[in-house]
């Protein structure tokens, strides 16, 4: 910037007008670039409202993110999971703290090395309702495409969510008559609702994230129930995925030395406090063997997917 001031005399107009310009092609003029963490209502990992609002697993764990990118600034936006998926795709700087990887995803998405494991999807119905699905049971699973195929019921799903390879095939080789897909923010609280009404027999959903939205509805999760899901993990995987860009990217290898040393310890254990209290040590157990795995420390290989 020196050089501006060679050119012109002092006291000179044109060196004022010079001075503003120099600045204003200074780095440190420049503002800092923001991230907009997206977020949407996905108990335990994130919680939008109610008595537990913001102390969800990942809710708990953004601050220590945002704090090994200090050379960002950072804004959160709620919004729905097909939602989420559009704005990761657009011109922009867009992460999503707790999200599965899918092939398709991976084309628009720079995936962080796994952060989380987390206990997978299931059938999550009305106890009354259960003899709808009995005829397809075996060794205590739903065969969720022999069901769908037989026109039995109607299931509810997230618009834009992915429950795993498995049962992503399934839906997508179904009757979409057969399937209802909520793109509302308040979609497991909503599909829940309709199922208590009668207008579906069954969702698809994480089984603490019914639980919890059904507390919050008002529902008595005691009358409802899961069913495992034939062919389908017991467990996924979560990532941290942000803009497929050149500073997306900075952004993940930023991150990713953090969630390899959090992730078998406090990020666990933010998981696990949501688990019944037997069900915690064995929990802690397994994500400790799973992720000293040598196949769970990089970030873009097909076997870092939603399944295990």
């Amino acid at each position: 910037m020196d050089s501006c001031f060679k050119i012109l005399p002092a006291g000179s107009l044109l060196l004022s007008l010079a001075l503003c310009a120099c600045l204003l092609i200074t780095p440190h003029a420049h503002g800092r670039e923001t991230i907009t963490w997206l977020l949407r209502d996905l108990a335990p990992l994130t919680i939008a409202r109610g008595p537990d609002r913001n102390r969800g697993a990942v809710d708990q764990a953004l601050p220590l993110m945002r704090a090994a990118l200090p050379d960002y600034d950072h804004s959160v936006l709620r919004v729905n999971r097909a939602r989420a998926s559009q704005m990761l795709a657009e011109p922009g700087l867009y992460c999503d703290p707790a999200l599965l990887w899918t092939r398709q995803r991976a084309q628009t998405i720079f995936y962080s090395v796994p952060s989380m494991h987390v206990l997978g999807s299931t059938l999550v119905m009305q106890r009354i309702d259960l003899p709808l699905i009995a005829d397809f049971m075996d060794d205590g699973k739903v065969d969720l495409g022999a069901l769908l195929r037989s026109g039995t019921l109607a299931l509810g799903i997230i618009a834009g969510r992915s429950y795993g390879s498995v049962v992503d095939r399934i839906l997508a080789e179904a009757d979409s008559r057969q399937i209802l897909a909520h793109h509302g923010n308040d979609a497991m609280g909503s599909l829940l609702r309709m199922e208590r009404l009668g207008r579906i027999h069954a969702l698809l959903g994480y089984w603490l994230e019914a639980r919890y939205q059904a507390r919050q509805e008002g529902l008595d999760p005691q009358q409802m129930v899961q069913v495992p899901i034939k062919g389908a993990a017991r467990t996924q995987i979560v990532h941290v995925g942000c803009s497929d860009s050149p500073t997306g990217r900075r952004v993940v290898d930023a991150l990713n030395p953090l969630l390899l040393e959090l992730r078998s310890g406090q990020l666990a254990q933010l998981y696990a406090q949501w688990l019944a209290p037997h069900e915690r040590s064995d929990y802690l157990l397994e994500t400790r063997a799973l992720f000293n795995a040598r196949r769970f420390n990089t970030q873009s290989t097909e076997a870092l997917s939603s399944q295990r």
